[in-house]
Parts: structure tokens; sequence; C-alpha cells
């Protein structure tokens, strides 16, 4: 059983440069905030979050197990961006700590990223443009194409992915794709059967998946061996799908004849520690800082949504948009305290925490349970009373993971 305090504070550490907006929501709504421009490590996160309620990452800062079984305390987390893969989401849920992310705000920029990177490549833009910034005069037509009536390969037909599809329809492409999940095309988008059967097929390879166990090193050289001869590979999902040593190899070869690569198996922590790749100085390869979802709307959108998210959960206990806890996302209700429990998922827990609120004579005005394997998530609306003693005795159950009043 954690320990909890009657109602939760409202400290917020944010860091890694979220957008100024999450500060500024939750300092109307009473917060206390501090906004760092970088991430912090994992010795350093251990010490900082001890005197803070809830933090917000972005893709750079590590929650793992150890610091969080060292911070316990903290009430919620708020990931400013697509992936949760750098928080150990599930010891989060153990402890009681409903994890937040944003899964659709960027997904407009990554597309348009994308699709600027086809014309790049097909084009060699990179090469040129340095090129010209040197003092060279690099004008020919040979080795460049139009992208119009070429076959774009999406492996992975999720929001971005299919985003994607869309997008480049519109732009004269033929659009295939590849998804473990039966999808159903958008436009005159077509399915393949198979991994393979898209990368032999098509002119452009774009990748837009999570970072699973099942994706990692998923283009190896054996599938970038597969693909069409002179084709194009782009990768702005996560840096450890694709094999970078066996991409420059393809690529230096002229198998692979230009790639656009916006993550790394390895990123530097800021932007004042410098950068190193394989895929540096290859002809026809476009490096860009991990920046896919890095514009001035797609931030603030993230910015909105998940500080509303974290909010959402202080005030009435929501866990919407939550990846790794039950669903449960209830109206407030005038005159009453609402209690909000976590408890080990076991037979009776509901059963206890009825009688408890009974012996005190409260009445309960409404209460809403979920679970999953592992945890049971409770909001119980009563009538006004005193509820401090309702909270310590429900937390003194042994099946309690942590307890706390709302409002």
């Amino acid at each position: 059983m954690s320990a909890s305090s009657h109602q939760a504070r409202k400290k917020v550490l944010l860091l890694e440069g979220i957008h100024p907006v999450a500060k500024e929501n939750f300092a109307q709504s009473g917060y206390e905030v501090e906004l760092l421009s970088t991430s912090l490590g994992e010795d350093e996160l251990i010490s900082k979050l001890k005197d803070f309620d809830i933090v917000g990452i972005r893709s750079k800062t590590k929650l793992t197990s150890k610091v969080l079984l060292e911070n316990p305390h903290l009430v919620g987390i708020g990931c400013f961006c697509i992936g949760t893969d750098q928080v150990d989401t599930h010891q989060a849920k153990l402890l009681g700590i409903p994890v937040f992310n944003s899964p659709y705000s960027n997904t407009r920029s990554v597309a348009e990223l994308v699709l600027a990177e086809i014309v790049a490549l097909s084009r060699h833009l990179g090469d040129v443009n340095r090129k010209a910034h040197e003092g060279t005069w690099l004008k020919s037509a040979k080795g460049n194409f139009e992208v119009r009536g070429k076959v774009l390969g999406i492996v992975g037909y999720g929001h971005i992915g299919s985003q994607v599809s869309v997008l480049a329809e519109a732009f004269g492409l033929r659009v295939q794709y590849f998804d473990v999940v039966k999808k159903l095309p958008l436009g005159n988008a077509r399915a393949c059967d198979s991994l393979q059967e898209l990368l032999s097929t098509s002119d452009f390879v774009t990748l837009h998946v999570p970072d699973t166990p099942e994706t990692r090193n998923m283009m190896t050289a054996k599938e970038l061996g597969q693909m069409k001869k002179a084709s194009y590979l782009l990768n702005l999902s996560r840096g450890k799908v694709v094999d970078i040593e066996a991409l420059a190899e393809k690529l230096e070869a002229g198998h692979i004849h230009g790639a656009a690569v916006d993550v790394y198996p390895k990123e530097p922590k800021s932007n004042k520690e410098s950068f190193e790749s394989r895929l540096q100085n290859i002809e026809n390869v476009i490096l860009t800082p991990h920046i896919g979802g890095s514009t001035e709307e797609a931030q603030e959108n993230i910015g909105n949504e998940v500080s509303a998210s974290v909010m959402s959960l202080i005030r009435e206990g929501s866990t919407y948009g939550s990846v790794n806890f039950p669903i449960v996302a209830q109206a407030y209700r005038e005159n009453s305290h609402r209690l909000i429990n976590v408890h080990k998922n076991v037979p009776g827990v509901l059963g206890d925490i009825n009688s408890i609120v009974s012996k005190h004579g409260v009445n309960i005005l409404g209460q809403y349970l979920a679970t999953d394997p592992d945890i049971g998530y409770l909001v119980m609306d009563m009538a006004e009373g005193q509820p401090a003693k309702i909270i310590d005795e429900v937390n003194e159950l042994d099946a309690c993971l942590r307890t706390r009043i709302s409002h």
C-alpha cells in the first residue's frame, strides 16, 4: 500500500522545452510549474522529482522503473508526444500512476514532412542545395524524377500512415500499405498481403510503426535487400526500427537510391551535444534531428491536449486518454466528495470500500469501477461529510495502492 495524501497536490515539472501553452494552462488553474528546456538523466530525475507531483516529458527523458520506484508519490505523467516507450508504463500502473500522451496532435506535421522528403529525395535536393551553398552549380536532369505515378509503400497504416496516404494520393502517387492489423484503405490505397510484397513493389517506402519488440530491427539487410532496386526509404517512426549500418551499405552499393531519416537508435539529449551517424556524408541522404512533429502548430496542440488530460485526472479522476490505466471518465457531481482509488485487482475490494463508507454513515451517490488484469480503478461520489477518515481507512486495505479525494 502506497502512502497517499487526502488530495493531490499541484506541483508540475515540464522537461525538454514543452510548448509554453502547457505551462500557461497549468498555471491558470493554480498549479505551480517549473519548465526546463532539456531532459534529465536517471539520477537527476530521481532527485528532482521528489519535489513534484506531476511530470511532463517528450521523447528523450527516460522514466525507468528505477525512477518511478524512487518516486511513487507521482500522481500523473504526461508524454507531450505520440510515443510512450520512454516510460515504464507497466511499473507506473502498478504504482497507481496514469500515463497520458497525444497520439493525434502532430499527425499532420509528420505527414507533411514525409511528402516534402519524398520530393526532396526524388530531386536530390539535399545534395544540390549543399553544393550551391559551397559555390558549385550542379544542374542536371539525370537521376531526377517526378513523384507522380510512382508507388508509395506505407508500413504501418495508423493515424500518421493513413494521413500520409491521403496526401500522397492527392499528390499523384499510387499508394499501397502493409499493417499487421487489418485496416480499411482510404481513397484508392490498397493493402499488401506481406511486408515483402510491399518492399519489392514500392518506389518509396515510409515507415510509421511504434517501438515494440516486433518492430525493432524490422528493416535489416535482408528486408532492405528485398526493396525494389533504386527505391527510397523514409523512417520518421522510431530509431530502432532500421539497422543503420545495413542501410548505409545498401545506399553505398546503389541498391537504395536515397533515404530520409528523422529518428536514430541513439540521439543527443540536447541541442548542445554533437550528433554522429554512419549515414552522414552519403549521397542523397536527408538527416533531420527528430523534427517530424516539431511545428508550432503541433507542439501547441500537444501542449493543450496533454495538460488538459492531466488536469482532468487531478480534478475529476478521469483517465480518458491514458495508455496504461482502465478508462473511467465521469462528469463532476456538485455538492459531493469524489474518492479516487487504485487497488490490486483481487476479489472483494469494492465491498470492503463500500463497507468503510457505510460505516461512517456517508451516502454513496455514484461509483464507477474499471479493471484490467493488474489493477482496479474506482471513482466514487459521496455525499458531503468528513472524508479524511474514510480515506485513511481505505488506504489501510492490503489491496490498496493509493487513494485520494479530488474535491
